[in-house]
């Protein structure tokens, strides 16, 4: 592998380690700045300063040449450092990688792993023949009646935006105030909240189909159930579609109750399904008029231990699509929530007086 040039990349002093297995790429490089502060809070993306500290490779024609898991460490002169990784989602989904680094870190420490890892994946192998009992919308194509394509053709803006635990309890007591729903989780909340004003925001025509999609743990869910160091992906992609204006014209509620549904359409039964569709269903879906949901929460990031403690915090080098919305812990206090958004600037501008409430 080349050394990155010194134009785009931080000096260097780096110590590749080759690795047996062909498809997995590992390279440590250490790199001094002058202080952790210098990359800035972490609370929202910003690929051309985290960037430098995630070694990342762009050449590759398809998901195949996509290196297993690619880690690099920048030293800081004030004695902290970065672990920035680059992981083939193709082979595990959050929860998996989460396992492997916190394993990677107990193995570090001298320690037994505290979940040793589970590799038999013909668990979740399609059935033959495959039978697709549901429709999955999340996979539908969506008709751009909007001009929503070109839209986010325009330079992205990226905004990190906090909800404490006050702000997501008042968010849920709204969700609830009209009485058409008794009770609604934290995430159903959020999740109807964002779709709804990023709708507003991108101006959507109201005959405008708005797609919200968003990962299922199947984990406890199949029968019998995963173990829990299944080390794979072990998530299932559920939806919930409807009319632009029908979203944004009704109370929160109704947005709430729409997510509802789509949790609740995940069962045995449906996940069977939708791992049949993926396997006569080739090829990535469609994203258009789509807003997906990445849920990072809820994982062990704050677990990160390599003998020097946990993570002060944790983030993202980017957003992966600009159809995408990222759900983060707040640094390492993890009651508050950071909700990650890129959106064109007029977009954004609209979006950011939505979040106040």
């Amino acid at each position: 592998m080349a050394e990155p040039s010194s134009s785009t990349r931080m000096p260097t002093l780096s110590l590749r380690l080759d690795l047996l297995a062909p498809s997995v790429a590992r390279e440590l490089l250490r790199r001094r700045l002058v202080k952790i502060e210098d990359i800035g809070d972490g609370t929202k993306p910003d690929p051309v300063t985290l960037g430098k500290l995630v070694y990342d490779v762009s050449d590759v024609k398809s998901i195949l040449e996509v290196p297993t898991l690619m880690a690099q460490v920048t030293k800081f002169k004030c004695g902290g450092f970065v672990l920035g990784l680059c992981m083939n989602h193709s082979m595990f989904d959050g929860i998996g990688a989460m396992q492997f680094v916190n394993s990677w870190g107990e193995t570090a420490r001298g320690l037994p792993l505290t979940i040793p890892p589970f590799l038999d994946r013909t668990i979740l192998k399609a059935r033959n023949p495959p039978e697709i009992q549901f429709p999955h919308h999340e996979y539908a194509e969506i008709e751009d009646k909007s001009n929503i394509l070109n839209l986010l053709k325009q330079e992205i803006l990226y905004r990190s935006f906090c909800f404490d635990p006050e702000k997501l309890e008042n968010l849920k007591s709204k969700a609830t105030e009209d009485g058409a729903i008794t009770s609604c989780t934290t995430f159903e909340a959020l999740s109807a909240f964002v779709w709804r004003a990023r709708s507003r925001a991108l101006n959507m025509r109201p005959d405008q189909e708005t797609r919200l999609v968003f990962p299922v743990d199947s984990r406890t869910r199949f029968n019998p159930k995963i173990p829990p160091g299944y080390f794979g992906n072990a998530v299932v992609m559920t939806s919930s579609v409807c009319a632009a204006g029908e979203l944004v014209e009704n109370p929160l509620s109704f947005a709430v109750g729409l997510v509802k549904e789509a949790v609740k359409l995940v069962t045995y039964d449906y996940m069977r399904s939708a791992i049949d569709y993926t396997e006569v269903n080739k090829g990535r879906p469609s994203l258009t008029g789509t807003l997906m949901i990445a849920v990072w929460f809820r994982l062990s990031f704050h677990a990160m231990d390599f003998g020097w403690g946990g993570p002060i915090f944790s983030c993202p080098m980017t957003l992966p699509e600009k159809e995408v919305i990222m759900f983060l812990p707040h640094r390492r206090e993890r009651k508050s929530i950071n909700v990650l958004v890129g959106l064109p600037a007029p977009a954004m501008e609209s979006f950011q007086e939505l979040m106040q409430f």
